[in-house]
């Protein structure tokens, strides 16, 4: 497993609108450019996506992943794990969510990738830091537009 990597951003938008978004996993294509495909293929007993499929295209990370979602925590902090996939053999993150104030709220995005090939770890981490901060900054602007 590789070294947590972590951004944050804060969004002028009430903390209701920043987990609408995040917490509708199948939706992620709409604002994400990373997320080429987003398939819900479980749902828990109160409806919330448990299991996904996504096509994902983050320059260096290319890869059609099965995530699971573990919402114990939310909505404070959304979870994920990788289940399957093509290259990767391990996606562990999160989304930790909290309002500053009634219009404002920060996120903060987890993720540590591990790849089936050998990559440089700091290669590895240097995509893994431009995956989140591009996540970040195109949810806040879908959000703040």
């Amino acid at each position: 497993m590789s070294d947590l990597s972590r951004s944050t951003i804060t969004i002028d938008a009430p903390l209701a609108t920043v987990t609408g978004a995040l917490f509708a996993l199948d939706k992620y294509p709409e604002w994400s450019t990373s997320i080429k495909a987003a398939e819900a293929v479980a749902h828990d007993d109160q409806g919330r996506i448990t299991k996904v499929k996504m096509t994902i295209d983050a320059g260096m990370m290319k890869d059609r992943v099965i995530l699971d979602y573990d919402w114990s925590e939310a909505p404070g902090r959304l979870t994920f794990s990788l289940d399957d996939a093509d290259l990767l053999s391990g996606m562990d993150g999160a989304y930790v969510i909290k309002s500053i104030d009634a219009d404002t709220t920060e996120v903060a995005y987890e993720l540590t990738v591990s790849l089936s090939m050998p990559i440089p770890a700091m290669m590895r981490q240097k995509a893994e830091k431009a995956t989140i901060d591009m996540a970040l900054s195109q949810l806040k602007a879908s959000l703040e537009a």
